[in-house]
């Protein structure tokens, strides 16, 4: 374990502001991490996001392990200098993706949407998980030890334990006996990595449990009482945002308050809002990005759920910006009904600006939670982004 990762300068009820400090620098919280999932924040250049005040990018382990491969990564210097991105990383573990190529997406799993026959999931056992490469059809094995060997080559400030992700859909019993082998691999993962991971390298543990209060209480207790610096909280959260809201609050209980908190794959701003009330420090999403590449813009409008559609016809010919004050370039050098005409056409320079858009309103927003926090007034800043008032 690292010493003193995390400090908390300020807390308003049971929400934290505090500091990760990390081997590539520190890391402002509550904080927003986008996703570089190939080694690159879709679309943009790493300077890009950096200027946007991003402190810590996420990198997708499973998909650097297919392509390029970890050992091409480690021989170009790591994944900061592959990437040009000296500050801090943090890589998941897998185990995600371990469950979109059984099962989709989350809404397509809780949806039921995706056929069995489609899975490139071979087997699922104590040793590991076998698969087929979506690259070409190989024959392919992740343990936790091969997760823990692929994000040390990485050379990552924050490695993530190898888990199963378990299915929305599982029952109790399924769900159960995953955990306890999430556990396991647990174990296995902080067993390697304190005899063969990189100096100054974190290891959080993944909470899993499905919907269930009673399994979650006992994850989040096997992973507070592990060798790991800090705790993300997986799996299936529920079916709506009240249920997933209920689990979060399932997982938090009995968490160690000295260690930071990561709550994996959320990215509404309603959730964000309600998980940093609760204690959560740490979120990652795609939504930001796979937004902006679908010409969706990020907008202080809860109506519509904080989304603007470019491609609709209503902005046509609007000579607005999506948000006056906005320093983006979209906003600060273009109109809506240019936007809606790059979108329409799907343009690269659309994406391009409505990503950068959209990060810039998430990295407001996190910004407007910290200060909330420091100053006391976490409340009235909610309110104020509820009624559409900011970020």
């Amino acid at each position: 374990m690292a010493a003193r990762l995390f400090e908390i300068g300020a807390r308003d009820g049971t929400a934290r502001a505090g500091v990760l400090r990390l081997a590539h620098g520190d890391v402002r919280t509550p904080a927003f991490v986008p996703l570089a999932s190939n080694a690159s924040v879709r679309g943009l250049a790493a300077a890009e996001v950096a200027e946007l005040g991003f402190e810590m990018v996420l990198g997708n382990t499973f998909h650097l392990f297919i392509e390029p491969g970890h050992a091409y990564v480690a021989e170009m210097g790591g994944l900061h200098e592959f990437m040009g991105w000296p500050r801090p990383i943090i890589t998941d573990s897998g185990g995600f993706q371990v469950f979109s190529m059984g099962h989709g997406s989350v809404a397509e799993e809780i949806k039921r949407r995706r056929g069995e026959t489609k899975s490139r999931i071979l087997s699922i056992e104590e040793e590991g998980v076998e698969f087929r490469s979506y690259s070409d059809g190989s024959k392919r094995f992740m343990g936790p030890e091969t997760s823990m060997e692929v994000q040390a080559a990485l050379r990552s400030d924050i490695a993530l334990a190898f888990d199963e992700c378990t299915p929305f859909h599982a029952n109790r019993d399924y769900t159960q006996r995953s955990m306890e082998r999430t556990h396991r691999w647990l174990d296995r993962c902080t067993s390697w990595h304190a005899e063969h991971g990189p100096e100054g390298q974190a290891v959080f543990g993944i909470v899993q449990g499905g919907v269930h209060e009673d399994l979650r209480a006992e994850s989040s207790g096997y992973v507070a009482q592990a060798p790991v610096d800090g705790v993300a909280i997986g799996g299936s959260l529920g079916q709506e945002k009240e249920q997933m809201r209920e689990v979060v609050g399932f997982s938090l209980r009995g968490l160690p308050a000295d260690r930071p908190r990561h709550l994996l794959g959320i990215g509404d701003v309603d959730d964000i809002l309600h998980a940093v009330s609760a204690g959560i420090d740490l979120f990652d999403c795609a939504t930001p990005t796979r937004l902006g590449r679908h010409g969706t813009a990020l907008v202080a409008d809860p109506e519509r759920r904080w989304r603007l559609d470019l491609t609709k016809g209503d902005v046509r010919g609007s000579r607005a910006p999506i948000a006056e004050g906005c320093p983006c370039p979209a906003c600060r050098e273009h109109t809506c009904g240019y936007l809606h005409y790059l979108a329409r056409r799907r343009e690269l320079t659309g994406a391009r600006l409505l990503s950068l858009h959209n990060l810039t309103f998430m990295a407001s927003l996190m910004r407007g939670l910290r200060e909330a926090i420091a100053e006391g007034a976490l409340g009235a800043y909610r309110e104020r982004v509820m009624r559409g008032e900011a970020p």
